[in-house]
């Protein structure tokens, strides 16, 4: 079975595959000081519970964007998987599509990963927007390829600065008020961070679009995505295991090339 990890500024996600059949997934938060030896054993335990155990494991695939999370993640697979695992953007992985951005080398693993699953489950040209620690917007043009995307602050993060630098501004939870207009702090703030993302999107996407001369699919995925897409026509699709399914598509295309 093979073991995918994307590993995130917020959380570091595990999920095991039989085939494109996920058996199991589980997350963390993520914290690079963490040993191979405290994420194996919390790894283990879990595999229990779903009947499965780590010599279960004959591959590994790993989207990483925390250099200092890397080394833990590499002995964690050779230590108690004794495989190597393969990390997207290492030069001997082939990710099936070109990355077209002016430097190559700068684009987030998770976020190469998510083109090459768009662009297969869903075809192109397309627009990815991931709701992670930030609000990704990612094209693929209609061979596949990663083409460039833009970058906007997390929603949960608007609301957290707006706690922190407004004296009498409460910390509140993102969620679809009924209403633009809101009548007290809560909902105002409220409607502000959810329609005023809503209004991102729609923008961004409708801009998107234009300069690039094509309608595009729109694909979200992350934490928020569900609750986005339900309130505007602008997101097409919602996959909530994007990264996860390319992370399975990158490793089946390697394996393949050496078999």
């Amino acid at each position: 079975m093979l073991l995918t990890i994307d590993s995130g500024n917020t959380n570091v996600v595990f999920a095991v595959y039989d085939g494109e059949d996920q058996r199991a997934v589980w997350r963390a938060s993520s914290d690079p000081r963490r040993t191979a030896d405290e994420y194996a054993v919390w790894l283990s335990q879990l595999m229990a519970l779903k009947d499965l155990t780590l010599k279960d494991v004959t591959g590994v695939i790993i989207a990483n964007v925390v250099p200092a999370a890397r080394f833990s993640l590499r002995k964690l697979c050779t230590l108690y998987f004794d495989y190597e695992p393969l990390f997207i953007g290492a030069p001997e992985v082939d990710l099936g599509i070109q990355n077209l951005i002016d430097r190559p080398e700068s684009a987030g693993a998770d976020r190469l990963v998510n083109a090459v699953a768009a662009h297969h489950l869903y075809g192109g040209p397309a627009i990815v927007i991931d709701f992670g620690t930030a609000t990704n917007f990612d094209i693929v043009d209609g061979d596949g390829n990663y083409i460039g995307g833009v970058l906007a602050p997390a929603a949960q993060h608007s609301v957290e600065a707006l706690y922190r630098v407004a004296a009498q501004l409460p910390r509140v939870s993102i969620e679809r008020p009924e209403k633009v207009i809101g009548k007290d702090t809560v909902p105002a703030m409220q409607s502000g961070v959810f329609w005023g993302y809503v209004g991102l999107i729609e923008g961004l996407t409708s801009r998107i679009k234009k300069e690039f001369g094509q309608d595009m699919r729109v694909i979200g995925t992350g934490g928020l995505a569900p609750i986005y897409a339900a309130a505007t026509d602008a997101i097409d699709d919602v996959d909530q295991d994007l990264t996860l399914r390319g992370l399975v598509l990158v490793y089946g295309h390697n394996t393949a090339e050496k078999a």
